[in-house]
């Protein structure tokens, strides 16, 4: 039985509809990472804060950051390696950039705490880009029920409350001003249907990407973008050398601080949501002005 050409017709509209999204993708992903100018960052503000800064992807961005003349707030635990970090990047960058620094331990903080201890410290500083990459997770994998309440309660305070009271404190100031850059450091564990024995550490990233969604559509219109980046675990585990890792796509071996340029300078502003610079979903809603 021969179809009638209105119902072929049909077929092949749907049929290009669907084959045309997955290409309109790959076309804007192609022009933001090759085509597309480099943001330049300092427009956004003269300074950076940047959390989790004395290793690994927060590490990496920081020098990354100072070397396009950002001035920084490293936020850290570690006294002594917030110190190496802050004096390395003085002798490479000499009175170019400026260096703060804030020592705070996330897990033994509450959330007014920390963000006391954030507004004390960028107090009469212009901070245009916030980067929450501070992280914790297991020392080792294990059941829900085998994590003690110490551990489970640093996990949440660090992942969770560390990134939404941060964010919290610099975001009044970037209001006022119509402009801010905020990338939060996720991890891409979250695109799996599911992550069994560390749990709680994949639940609280899985806020940390519905944050930063949610985020970018309430203060796009303010000039405010706001970035998800989902990292392999390989790259986001503090304590790595970032000088050389493997991307797990095409095993490509790639520099550290090469990857978090192309992931700040490309994909900020135009994808919301990352994975190896990679916009997955396309969210839209209605514009709506608040008060």
């Amino acid at each position: 039985m021969e179809l009638p050409d209105f119902v072929l017709m049909a077929a092949s509209i749907v049929g290009f509809i669907a084959l045309c999204k997955p290409l309109v993708g790959l076309v804007k992903w192609v022009w933001a990472m090759f085509s597309r100018p480099p943001k330049n960052l300092k427009e956004y503000g003269s300074w950076a804060l940047v959390t989790g800064s004395t290793d690994g992807i927060g590490k990496a961005m920081a020098f990354e950051l100072a070397s396009k003349g950002l001035s920084l707030v490293l936020v850290g635990q570690n006294p002594s390696k917030l110190k190496a970090v802050s004096n390395k990047i003085r002798e490479r960058h000499g009175e170019q950039v400026e260096v703060k620094s804030i020592v705070i331990d996330f897990a033994k903080f509450s959330g007014e705490e920390i963000a006391a201890f954030i507004k004390e410290g960028i107090e009469g500083i212009d901070v245009g880009v916030l980067i929450n990459n501070v992280g914790l997770s297991y020392p080792y994998a294990r059941f829900f029920h085998e994590v003690d309440l110490e551990l489970m309660g640093s996990v949440m305070r660090v992942n969770i409350e560390g990134a939404t009271w941060v964010t919290r404190s610099v975001l009044p100031r970037m209001l006022e001003k119509k402009k801010g850059a905020i990338i939060n450091i996720c991890s891409g564990s979250v695109l799996l249907p599911s992550y069994p024995l560390v749990t709680l550490y994949v639940a609280a990233k899985a806020y940390i990407a519905m944050l930063s969604k949610s985020l970018n559509l309430e203060y796009q219109q303010y000039g405010i973008a706001v970035q998800c980046q989902r990292h392999s675990a390989r790259q986001a585990y503090g304590g790595l050398d970032m000088s050389m890792y493997v991307c797990p796509i095409g095993h490509i071996v790639c520099s550290g601080a090469f990857y978090v340029y192309y992931r700040m300078h490309y994909g900020i502003g135009v994808s919301c949501d990352t994975f190896l610079g990679c916009e997955r979903e396309d969210w839209r809603m209605p514009t709506r002005k608040m008060g």
